[in-house]
């Protein structure tokens, strides 16, 4: 993965593509600076990891531009986080996540709310950078409540 986005830095130079050249570098500093603080080298579970939460920190800067009446810097963002999802994952739709709760669920005997951490860590596991884990929360939340 982190040799991917080294190519496409510079594939991205070559053809002048500015945006795609910063947001990259935005990536690729990101994923060194987890290198760093983990004192080792990240595999792409990890760096899925670091992607995805530049992402949300992304879509909370649009919440935030849009509020402020500042379309254009949402827009910015945006085109960032269209970038950064190129490199992940595709994201689980509804009806996926929902089986894959209930798959949770199952195989970790989860039976009351004090299990969702059981089940929580069971969806981690097996669909790390494919699924939105703060609206799984409140799925698996209904499921065992």
């Amino acid at each position: 993965m982190k040799a991917r986005i080294a190519s496409d830095i510079k594939a991205a130079m070559k053809s002048g593509d500015k945006a795609k050249v910063g947001t990259l570098r935005l990536v690729n500093a990101a994923i060194q600076t987890a290198e760093i603080e983990s004192k080792g080298t990240l595999d792409d579970a990890a760096v899925i990891a670091v992607m995805t939460k530049m992402v949300k920190q992304r879509r909370d800067s649009i919440a935030q531009y849009t509020s402020g009446g500042r379309a254009d810097l949402a827009a910015v963002e945006q085109a960032e986080i269209a970038i950064i999802e190129a490199y992940l994952p595709k994201q689980m739709d509804e009806a996926a996540v929902t089986a894959a709760i209930a798959d949770a669920v199952k195989e970790s005997g989860a039976a009351s709310p004090k299990d969702m951490g059981k089940v929580m860590a069971i969806l981690k596991a097996k669909y790390a950078g494919q699924m939105d884990f703060q609206k799984a929360s409140a799925a698996v939340k209904a499921a065992l409540g």
